[in-house]
């Protein structure tokens, strides 16, 4: 039996004219994407981040008629390429003459990129939404060569986690701090899905589990063609587990008994595509260092302890780490570099800022700094003060859950101590 493409294409048209698109956050994201560009225009990111989500706000709220394609509707089966004309003719037919197209996880589609290219040619303005990185490294640049904007996006920063709960971001009394604090407490533990915010602990554990299971299976292994999947999901798992700690490619080789670190290396590439994770490398003037060791950082802090089989911790700290991680990782730009500093049996700096190749920025992270201890003060701002004069720089930032807000001098140099409540807002 044939696809019914217009039965699809009206109830994913008609869903889109449901939706209160006056009650969905503003993201900053928007403002990157120009509808006016002959540049297809691509929105990547880990699933569920709300890339249509923001991608349709912007086509409704712009008043123009465009046309709209799910990819990722179970009802379509398997497409192909000799697909695209007909299901083009059939939004031409619901939507009437238009020079906006719209393609969700359009990369599902073998081929997909070779459409792209001719609708680009032909005048069409393309928005693209994938959850897949190599959409960009590999399959886009060969046939685009240039001829798009990536604009990556991520779950919800603290800033959006604290506007969707109506949560004071300005204020700066006793209430308002005390309240940001309590929303940064819950956001280490339930990250910032958008689709999470309206769910109970039980359905955001399901919901998570469900999210994580198709990245591995659909995003990874059936996009990869990998054999041995329950060996990618055990790698996977690990990953996460031991999030912000060192892994390399060797150690999971050496655990996972595969067949070779290459091997390995391309199964933490493929994570990393699908935005399971986000690797950050050591600092080192030595490139295998910076290539073959890499601390990895959840997407987002959901991954960590609701996904099925994942160790349980109660540690905030890490926690914490992730989100400046991620937050580091959303604010950067295609300058900007970030690493990890570790001088081994000696000390360790959480994140290393480099812009052009200029160290710009030390910064450790820790969960309470109300009444450190010697050790923890040595660990967290001595460490800073050595790295500092060992790379140069002088701007070296302690990001705390809580503690006093103030500057520690010493030989000249200062470590600023933030609040994380206050570092996380723009």
């Amino acid at each position: 039996m044939a696809t019914d493409y217009l039965s699809i294409l009206s109830d994913q048209l008609e869903e889109l004219r449901k939706t209160p698109w006056e009650s969905i956050i503003t993201r900053k994201e928007e403002q990157e994407v120009n509808l006016n560009s002959p540049l297809a225009q691509v929105v990547i990111g880990v699933r569920r981040s709300g890339k249509s989500t923001l991608c349709a706000k912007l086509m409704m709220e712009s008043k123009l008629p465009f046309g709209y394609i799910n990819f990722d509707d179970d009802r379509f089966g398997k497409l192909t390429r000799d697909d695209f004309d007909p299901l083009l003719q059939t939004l031409y037919r619901l939507n009437g003459d238009f020079k906006h197209l719209l393609l969700d996880e359009v990369q599902n589609i073998e081929g997909w990129e070779l459409f792209v290219n001719r609708m680009l040619r032909q005048g069409m303005r393309v928005i693209i939404t994938g959850s897949n990185a190599n959409l960009l490294s590999g399959d886009l640049a060969t046939h685009l060569t240039g001829r798009h904007h990536k604009i990556e996006l991520y779950p919800f920063s603290f800033h959006e986690y604290c506007q969707a709960h109506n949560v004071d971001i300005t204020s700066y009394s006793t209430k308002a701090i005390a309240l940001r604090e309590r929303a940064l407490d819950e956001y280490l533990f339930q990250g910032g899905f958008p689709e999470l915010l309206n769910l109970n602990e039980a359905e955001q554990t399901d919901y998570v589990r469900s999210l994580v299971r198709t990245i591995v299976e659909k995003d990874i292994a059936k996009r990869y063609k990998i054999r041995y999947v329950e060996t990618l999901k055990n790698i996977a798992d690990q990953v996460l587990d031991e999030f912000t700690n060192e892994q390399s490619s060797f150690s999971i080789q050496e655990k996972h008994r595969l067949s070779s670190a290459h091997t390995a290396k391309n199964y933490l590439q493929y994570i990393q595509n699908a935005y399971l994770v986000y690797g950050v490398p050591r600092f080192s003037l030595k490139s295998i260092e910076r290539r073959s060791v890499n601390k990895y950082y959840a997407m987002d802090n959901a991954m960590v302890a609701k996904r099925e089989g994942a160790l349980l911790t109660e540690s905030l700290g890490p926690r914490l780490e992730n989100i400046v991680a991620i937050e580091l990782k959303r604010r950067s730009s295609i300058d900007d570099q970030i690493y990890y500093l570790r001088k081994v049996r000696e000390y360790e700096v959480d994140f290393v800022r480099v812009h052009n190749h200029h160290v710009q920025e030390l910064i450790q992270v820790t969960y309470d700094f109300r009444d450190p201890s010697t050790k923890l003060y040595n660990r967290e701002v001595g460490n800073l003060f050595k790295a500092g004069q060992l790379l140069h720089c002088n701007n070296l930032t302690l990001v705390m859950a809580y503690g006093e807000k103030r500057d520690i001098v010493q030989d000249g140099k200062t470590v600023h101590c933030v609040l994380a409540s206050d570092w996380l807002l723009p």
